[in-house]
């Protein structure tokens, strides 16, 4: 199998951020269609993907319960990534927390599964796993840990809370270029750990088409140099937000929360929508792509996708080896709405 053959980085875990150093809904949907529609005039790799692989993994997992963390370790086991990988590493978990609501477990990563990945870690040898979050639309971290059933979990297990939102920040270059900055504020936080680790809810998105792995690195973006609900980053387009930010951070590993998702008018207002799986993976568009296919959406739609593919990664189903269940077996159809920016039908290629 060969992988990109100048990115080995962005196929394991490694060291991350390269080149260390009041919105109305009519105009950001307006931005978001400009930018879409950019998006689809970028040519396109094709069957190549310039030679980029990858490997997910899909494991069963009905509900949310203390089997949790044997099926995470058996997934990552399934990735490769053993206690030796882990031993001392440091470890960054950036679960997806929307709103505070503990009544509506489709909105947030569940709190049940972001101890799970913390103990396997742990398990695992990490020096230290800490949770971080740069939430968009509760200012309130605080309230929103408590009121999501999160600072319960982390109280239990003694875990660290960080608020990237607040964070002192540190500048770097934009190695993704898509959008008009050519240097992005990071938190500090990011600088000091080992691997940066996405904990998404696998939901549908009213302007970005699905919200998952790469789409969650957008908390990891300081409010107090983009804004609430960052909207510097909508301005500039979605599609090209998420890329610029995947390039720049180079996270290196995502675990999918699919078990109960969002389909409908997510990223909030949407429906639940039980998938009953765990998606992972070290490359992001694969992952991403991969749970796009459980959802029943065509990767190729999702404007943040097209623009990855060949650039960050593969979303092409014969470039991504599938491991553990088959996508097939799994998959069950996600409802999204008219107008939530996925591109027009593409043929096959």
């Amino acid at each position: 199998m060969t992988h990109h053959p100048t990115s080995p980085k962005n196929t394991s875990p490694g060291r991350g951020v390269s080149g260390q150093r009041g919105v109305s809904r009519r105009a950001l949907l307006a931005g978001a269609g400009t930018a879409a529609a950019g998006v689809a005039g970028l040519a396109w790799y094709g069957g190549s993907e310039g030679g980029w692989r990858a490997e997910t993994a899909i494991l069963r997992a009905p509900r949310y319960d203390a089997s949790l963390p044997r099926r995470l370790r058996e997934g990552l086991t399934t990735l490769g990534i053993d206690r030796q990988a882990v031993h001392r590493k440091r470890i960054l978990l950036k679960p997806n927390l929307v709103e505070p609501s503990r009544e509506a477990p489709h909105i947030n990563t569940h709190p049940l599964f972001v101890r799970s990945v913390a103990e396997v870690f742990l398990q695992l040898d990490a020096a230290e796993v800490i949770v971080a979050e740069g939430q968009g639309h509760i200012r309130d971290s605080w309230y929103v840990l408590e009121q999501s059933g999160l600072q319960s979990q982390l109280d239990d297990t003694k875990l660290s809370f960080i608020d990237l939102n607040v964070d002192r920040v540190f500048t770097a270059k934009n190695a993704g270029g898509r959008m008009k900055e050519r240097k992005l504020y990071l938190p500090q936080t990011l600088r000091r750990v080992d691997w940066i680790v996405s904990l998404p809810k696998m939901k549908t998105h009213h302007w970005a088409g699905a919200t998952l792995a790469m789409k969650n690195l957008f908390g990891v973006m300081p409010g107090i140099c983009y804004g609430w609900p960052k909207n510097v980053l909508h301005f500039n387009g979605i599609p090209q937000s998420i890329y610029d930010i995947n390039a720049t951070v180079r996270p290196h590993l995502a675990i999918v929360d699919g078990i109960v998702g969002m389909e409908g008018d997510g990223p909030i207002m949407g429906t639940p929508k039980e998938a009953g799986v765990i998606v992972m993976g070290r490359n992001f568009p694969a992952v991403d792509a991969t749970c796009c296919r459980l959802m029943q959406i065509d990767p190729r739609r999702v404007p943040y996708l097209r623009l990855s593919s060949g650039r960050l990664g593969p979303i092409l189903e014969r470039h991504i080896e599938q491991r553990g269940e088959a996508i097939a077996a799994c998959a069950t159809p996600f409802a999204t709405l008219p107008d939530s920016g996925l591109l027009p039908e593409t043929s096959p290629i």
